[in-house]
């Protein structure tokens, strides 16, 4: 009798044990191409977390939309079907209206402008404003500033009139488009290339790594470097998920990310101008670039959609975004 009594309590300790040994799996869903900057950024976070947390973790990569697409990775967030994603920026506006802030065009300069403002108090309150829906931000990974590929030249905003444009669900992006006389149509990154394949859309806007990985610029003859947004991406976690993971195991990771994301802020740069090169030196594609005076056109012509969203973004966080065009003094 007192062996029965004691096989329970030894059995469940050597449960415990061999659960205990089991690797912690992490998930991280994204839906672009391994080589780009996103791309990157999951491998190596994969590679150092498993270096450094060895038989502690297992990371799993789903790149590509292979396990969700954008549009469904946050309620597989939220559930814990995964663990870690990165959507775009302009993704976020379902969650929070704060968010289109990115996508409002010419807000910012170029790429070191919205890197300062992502460092910024404003930026770093952003990165933490999703926290009440469950949904931790864990830091910003560039891609770079957009540019448009059409089957026409778009030389002027006119140029826009009635062409088809793929975007991604941003109503700030399709005023924007709306208030060139295009037409908009919302389409999962993952549908891109087979609807311009099939000249379901003429153009679309993108960052250069997106475009030579899907290799839309056989597509496409014309691309116009207007540079008019950012394109970037917010990493974020399961809120919940994350809070009851070990204190050495979580810090760790936060740790690794923290030099990733260092790591992708130089890759995303680098992609940027090798896989532009790499676009424009192929025969069919024609370059168009904007010279000042043509960009303030685009300028005058796109800006006025901020008005439409000055009730939804606060008019603090745009001065913020404002200031950071001007480069900090050592």
């Amino acid at each position: 009798m007192k062996l029965r009594f004691l096989l329970g309590p030894v059995l469940f300790c050597a449960f415990t044990l061999t659960a205990a040994a089991e690797p912690l799996l992490i998930r991280f869903a994204h839906v672009v191409a391994e080589p780009t900057p996103k791309g990157f950024g999951a491998q190596r976070f994969k590679q150092l977390a498993e270096e450094k947390l060895a038989g502690r973790v297992n990371i799993e990569v789903f790149p590509s939309a292979k396990l969700y697409d954008d549009n469904e990775v946050f309620s597989a967030l939220i559930n814990n079907d995964v663990q870690l994603a990165a959507p775009s920026l302009s993704k976020f506006s379902i969650i929070t209206k704060a968010l289109q802030i990115y996508d409002l065009p010419f807000l910012f300069n170029d790429h070191a402008a919205v890197e300062r403002f992502q460092d910024s108090e404003a930026g770093q309150n952003l990165l933490r404003s999703l926290d009440s829906k469950g949904i931790k931000g864990l830091g910003y990974w560039p891609n770079g500033m957009r540019v448009i590929s059409a089957n026409r030249p778009l030389r002027t905003p006119a140029d826009l009139q009635k062409l088809a444009i793929r975007i991604e669900p941003s109503k700030v992006i399709q005023a924007q488009y709306q208030r060139l006389g295009a037409i908009p149509i919302k389409l999962s990154f993952a549908d891109v290339r087979d609807a311009l394949r099939r000249e379901l859309v003429e153009g679309q806007e993108n960052a250069w790594s997106n475009i030579y990985s899907q290799q839309f610029q056989t597509l496409q003859t014309y691309v116009t470097e207007t540079h008019h947004s950012f394109l970037g991406y917010m990493v974020i976690t399961n809120q919940a998920f994350w809070e009851k993971l070990p204190a050495d195991i979580r810090s760790e990771l936060e740790m690794i990310l923290a030099q990733v994301t260092t790591e992708v802020k130089a890759k995303a740069l680098e992609q940027a101008e090798r896989d532009r090169q790499a676009v424009i030196n192929q025969d069919n594609v024609k370059l168009i670039i904007p010279t000042d005076q043509e960009r303030e056109i685009w300028r005058q012509a796109m800006t006025p959609v901020w008005a439409q969203f000055a009730s939804q973004i606060d008019p603090k966080m745009i001065a913020a975004a404002q200031a950071a065009n001007q480069p900090t003094t050592p």
